[in-house]
């Protein structure tokens, strides 16, 4: 019975398209493998093109918009460290040499997680200029800094005006010291002092000692 059916398969092959059984069945294949190749191309490029959009809406979901800087003025090195970008309300601050700029816009270097986090509500300036992650050096002093540290401190802050807005500066704890024009109090004389000042004996020149001498007196020595 199959064998029936296949001659007669062949046949109608044969009439209605004249080509031969084996011929008609190579092209079937090779169309098969045709349809499946470009039907693969285009349907994995239309899906990964989806998910793309996917990834880049999840992102920007992700990612929210940079609020305009805002001008702090000036503020102590404790209030700063309120914006080390762990508060994602807050701008993402950072110092150098008294100088604070806004660094949001690279919160992915700045921010937690980047490789300059530990920057990020500080004044580095000493951490820049070493290239140093060593907590020690994360601080405002540059005291004792060779030139070259200098001049690469000096082309971290050349960069951070030119990318970055100041907002603000450091405000340094002045000394406790009277200012240009006004009086210091005057030192102050405890009882004990002030006692022996009373006792100490005063000397006086007499009136005996003036009538006594003369003009004549001092001739005398003279001679």
């Amino acid at each position: 019975m199959a064998i029936e059916i296949w001659e007669t398969l062949k046949e109608a092959i044969t009439v209605y398209t004249g080509l031969s059984p084996v011929t008609f069945f190579t092209v079937l294949a090779l169309s098969l493998a045709f349809y499946h190749a470009v039907f693969g191309l285009f349907g994995s490029s239309s899906s990964s093109t989806a998910n793309h959009h996917q990834n880049h809406r999840s992102i920007d979901e992700e990612v929210e918009p940079l609020l305009p800087p805002v001008q702090l003025g000036e503020i102590t090195e404790d209030e700063l460290k309120q914006y080390d970008g762990s508060d994602k309300k807050k701008p993402l601050l950072m110092a150098i040499k008294g100088q604070i700029y806004d660094v949001s816009q690279s919160r992915m270097f700045y921010g937690p997680g980047g490789p300059y986090a530990l920057f990020a509500g500080k004044d580095a300036s000493r951490a820049l200029a070493k290239m140093s992650f060593e907590d020690k050096d994360l601080t405002g002093d540059i005291s004792g800094l060779g030139p070259f540290e200098l001049e690469a401190l000096q082309d971290w802050e050349y960069k951070f005006m030119s990318k970055y807005v100041k907002v603000g500066t450091i405000k340094k704890d002045a000394p406790n010291a009277p200012s240009v024009g006004e009086p210091s109090e005057p030192a102050k004389v405890t009882d004990s002092e002030a006692s022996k000042q009373e006792d100490a004996p005063t000397e006086k020149p007499t009136t005996e000692t003036i009538e006594t001498s003369s003009p004549g007196d001092a001739d005398k020595k003279d001679e």
